[in-house]
């Protein structure tokens, strides 16, 4: 697998709306929300361009029910995929194009998590930059092995998810209508 870090590209959008209504017109599942995700999704981030998707379900046993479904939009199914609860999804081989991680609506902390990563990058200048450095540093160093790639942003991937999440209570906290 090549591991290419590029520029931002105002396409991945529009990527992500064709890819939601192909999904939406193929499987019979009543999708509570599906969101655009990870890095293709925050305006003026270098990523490798993968269109990640997050789908929440009411269960996810309509999704293992439509496995079948899947595979001829050309994804393969790869289960929970190391975090339990999920369902994970890659489509485009080698060169994957898209990768959905599906929940069920009461996996809050996976939902949210996702969702507080993206929303503090598109408001955190400063974080897009700097993560835009550490994705171009792994790629460079992983020698286009995926888990080296990984391996090297793990550390700056989990001070980023700590960040967001707390950046995200605090706006909740101040917001008059939310209690605990």
């Amino acid at each position: 697998m090549k591991i290419e870090v590029v520029a931002y590209r105002k396409e991945w959008s529009a990527q992500f709306i064709s890819e939601r209504e192909r999904l939406k017109a193929a499987l019979p599942i009543v999708f509570l929300q599906i969101f655009h995700i990870g890095s293709t999704s925050v305006k003026g981030l270098a990523a490798k361009p993968i269109i990640d998707l997050l789908l929440v379900v009411d269960n996810l046993q309509d999704l293992d029910d439509h496995q079948v479904i899947f595979e001829q939009l050309g994804y393969e199914v790869c289960g929970e995929f190391g975090i339990p609860g999920r369902r994970y999804y890659r489509k485009g081989g080698d060169q994957r194009t898209h990768q959905i991680h599906a929940f069920a609506y009461n996996n809050l902390y996976e939902i949210e998590r996702h969702l507080a990563v993206r929303d503090y990058l598109r408001t955190h200048t400063d974080a897009v930059a700097r993560y835009a450095t550490v994705k171009r540093e792994a790629a460079e160093f992983s020698g286009n092995d995926i888990e080296k790639y990984g391996d090297f942003k793990e550390t700056f991937v989990k001070q980023l998810e700590e960040a967001a999440i707390k950046w995200r209570l605090q706006i909740k906290a101040n917001n008059d209508d939310y209690r605990l």
